[in-house]
């Protein structure tokens, strides 16, 4: 038998060392594996870890107020009898005095690759069971994308992602790919619900090597692949719309767009290209337009467009680019150029969002819906978009706009958090700390000490991926991999499912939770059920037995080369798109329906609420890129993270003139700072990074220093602001954040605490 562990990081052999303990191993099918995810084993046994539940002192005494404590007190241990009494009997509290709908089921993010132990879906089945509860929709990922798509091209974000033209195609007939964001290696490395092989690398070295030539357009160099050689576009952040504006103005100038493929595949291109040219009494989108507000010299957007209009080329479009103010407008700016080059449907170009992002985008498999667990019908109806957690907390009963909607704010008076970190993704920490506050009770499902534990009331020592059977199955992978347990449970640990179901008995729908199914059946049943699915697909799947032994089965390879759009593009008569009028809508008549003063009819330059065109008192712009040593917040305790630190502190690239002007040097600690708060980093000098911006990562453990009000370790979303992209699809604007930065004084340098355990009462 094979023991194998498949993350969201990557597939790694299990074995032991001569002292018989537990080592990952980089699975010798994997050409490009993860190598952060080999201090998984390390991380599961450190000092961090929490061993058996926990119930926050001021919440013991006081249940029946909130002390405005969470986050500062400590913790007192209690037997898991005493922790599903407390849970339950506040559960039955909260749903009995004022309904179901106060109930927040929190679960985002890279919670588990398995299919069984998946938090969202663990927590989604006991929720809906004890009859419903709020919940949140939208990734913050992509938040504005999952909006906007379906009204420019009809599709959904995730069947969007899952038919982009793959490398194999393209590097056959395209001849440029723009990289608008680029394409950074390191974001490839990670994918939601699991890694079999990495393929993104080989993706892009294949395209290269068939005469494929790349453009970055980035403010940081290092987001294209050094071997890929690609011209690079220094852009100031944000600003991507209005390039994109200037080179359909040249189009349209020069008569050099694809009238016919606009006229037959499109509609509301005429209202556009009024804007663009300047019709309207709005300024004409020209180069020089352009230029003032990005920072390219005209000369170089003319060279731009020559080069897009004279070769079949790929818009490629990073995530990021929409997490920004009125990030619905790159994205849709971006599908309205790549309908202008004419492209779309075929292998020479068109669009992507989100090559390189994660692992399986542009790969070519079968995409198979595999059988998960079974969740049930949530009863609650209230929502939020993802973002919105604490405009949530703090106006209970307020409207909000989204997605051409009224709605209302739910009144939260308990969370129920499993999977995910909140105060690792959210924007503007010291706000949402505050809101934290506001809840009569907060219970979470985690592993470490990290800052959501440290800010809940009652806290359930969840289990890794080392300590549970699980099948790693991802619609998006060819590769399925068993999960073998590695190891015993760390201390009094359980995975989710032994939580909600001791918490069910206590509640009296047990054997409605389990059907009387432990770890072992659940993952039988869903080997079975994707069996009788893959039938439908013309694919077998062996014995579970054999697969089991084995430790991973490959999905047969798709010949078929992927091309997005390609149906309707070939026919778009009897394969219309799911639109209003079956076409891609460069203007759309239902959001100008909508009456958003932040997201009109077509795309448009909106300027950003904050950005360096108009800089004052904070003249840095910063961008919380993804890490490259960890995904997000996890492992952040492990080896490869903590050996990137600088004197313990998340680094943070500044350009070496913007440093020379401050007086700062490599290893310096720094404070970045802004009217939302303030965090230390460590220096690291580079013209990787243009001047004017600096780039701090995202996923620092929280940890705030409450007497100055500062983050001592680095985490940037103190810095950014929380507010939606726009009132259409609410997303977060994480990368549109001003700051300063100087070199730290001495007396606000304080040793990093987050990796310390809490105060602790045995």
């Amino acid at each position: 038998m094979s023991n194998y562990i498949s993350t969201h990081w990557g597939t790694y052999k299990v074995s032991q060392d001569k002292n018989n303990k537990i080592k990952l191993e980089n699975w010798e099918l994997d050409s490009s594996p993860t190598e952060f995810g080999l201090g998984l084993t390390d991380a599961a046994v450190d000092d961090l870890r929490i061993k058996q539940p926990y119930v926050r002192r001021g919440w013991l005494e006081k249940k029946d107020k909130n002390d405005g404590k969470r986050g500062r007190d400590e913790f007192i241990a209690i037997t898991w009898e005493e922790a599903f009494n407390l849970a339950s009997k506040e559960l039955l509290r909260v749903k009995d005095e004022y309904g179901n709908s106060s109930i927040f089921g929190g679960s985002y993010g890279w919670s588990s690759a398995g299919r069984f132990h998946h938090a969202k879906s663990q927590i989604n089945r006991f929720l809906n069971l004890f009859g419903g509860f709020t919940f949140s929709y939208q990734s913050y990922s992509y938040a504005a994308a999952q909006t906007i798509l379906p009204h420019i091209i009809g599709l959904d974000l995730y069947s969007t992602l899952s038919e982009h033209t793959s490398w194999d195609a393209l590097s056959e007939d395209c001849e440029l790919i723009v990289m608008f964001g680029g394409m950074p290696l390191k974001n490839s490395k990670v994918s939601a619900g699991g890694v079999g092989k990495h393929v993104t690398e080989k993706g892009l070295r294949k395209c290269l090597n068939n005469g494929i030539n790349f453009v970055n357009i980035s403010p940081v160099k290092s987001d294209a692949p050094e071997f890929l050689k690609a011209e690079q576009f220094k852009i100031r952040p944000n600003t991507d719309t209005a390039l994109m504006l200037s080179l359909a103005f040249i189009m349209i100038k020069e008569d050099s767009y694809d009238k016919d493929f606009v006229k037959k595949y499109t509609v509301g291109f005429d209202e556009f290209s009024d804007y663009v040219m300047g019709i309207n009494d709005n300024a004409e989108c020209s180069p020089s337009w352009a230029s003032e507000i990005t920072g390219i010299e005209v000369d170089s957007i003319n060279k731009l467009a020559e080069k897009i209009i004279s070769k079949k080329t790929l818009i490629s479009m990073s995530w990021s680019l929409q997490r920004a103010s009125r990030g619905e407008q790159p994205l849709w700016m971006g599908i309205t150029l790549a309908s202008m080059l004419g492209y779309i449907g075929t292998a020479g170009g068109g669009f992507g969002f989100g090559y390189a992002c994660v692992n399986s985008i542009g790969d070519s498999f079968s995409r198979v819906p595999w059988k998960s667990l079974p969740q049930g019908q949530n009863k609650v109806k209230d929502f939020i978009p993802v973002a919105r957690i604490t405009d949530m907390l703090e106006s209970p009963s307020s409207e909000f706009s989204y997605d051409g909607k009224k709605l209302l704010y739910p009144d939260i008076r308990l969370i129920y958090w499993a999977g995910g970190n909140p105060f690792h993704h959210h924007q503007d920490l010291n706000r949402l700390v505050k809101a934290w506050q506001k809840p009569d009770t907060v219970i979470v499902n985690e592993i470490w000490w990290n800052s959501l534990a440290r800010h809940a009331d009652l806290v359930f020592p969840a289990n890794t991926a080392l300590e549970r059977n699980d099948i790693m199955l991802n619609p998006r992978d060819p590769t399925i991999v068993a999960n073998h347990k590695a190891m015993k449970n760390f201390g009094d640990s359980k995975t989710d499912y032994e939580i909600f179901s001791g918490l069910a008995s206590k509640l009296g729908f047990e054997e409605l939770f389990t059907q009387n199914r432990n770890e072992m059946d659940w993952i039988k049943f869903i080997w079975n059920e994707s069996s009788g699915i893959c039938n439908e697909h013309n694919i077998n799947l062996p014995e579970f037995s054999e697969f089991w032994d084995k430790g991973f089965f490959e999905v047969p390879f798709n010949e078929n080369k992927k091309v997005l759009l390609e149906d309707f593009y070939q026919n778009p008569i009897a394969n219309p798109l799911n639109t209003p009028s079956g076409k891609i809508e460069i203007s759309s008549k239902t959001i100008a329906s909508f009456n958003l003063t932040d997201c009109p009819s077509h795309p448009k330059w909106l300027e950003p609420y904050e950005w360096l065109g108009k800089v004052g008192k904070y003249p840095l712009h910063l961008i919380s890129n993804q890490p490259t040593n960890r995904l997000h917040s996890q492992l952040d305790n492990a080896v490869s993270s903590q050996n990137d630190k600088i004197a313990g502190r998340e680094p943070v690239l500044i350009n070496s003139r913007d440093a020379e002007k401050r007086g700062i040097k490599s290893g310096d600690i720094v404070v970045l700072c802004n009217e939302r708060g303030s965090v230390l980093a460590g220096a690291d000098i580079t013209d990787d990074v243009m001047s004017g911006v600096v780039v701090l990562s995202t996923g620092a453990w929280f940890d705030p220093d409450d007497e100055i009000s500062l983050d001592r370790h680095g985490n940037p979303n103190v810095l950014t602001k929380d507010v939606g992209t726009s009132s259409l699809a609410q997303g977060p604007t994480s990368h549109t954040t001003l700051v300063e930065v100087k070199k730290a004084k001495k007396e606000i340098i304080k040793d990093v605490q987050i990796f310390n355990s809490p105060k602790i009462n045995c």
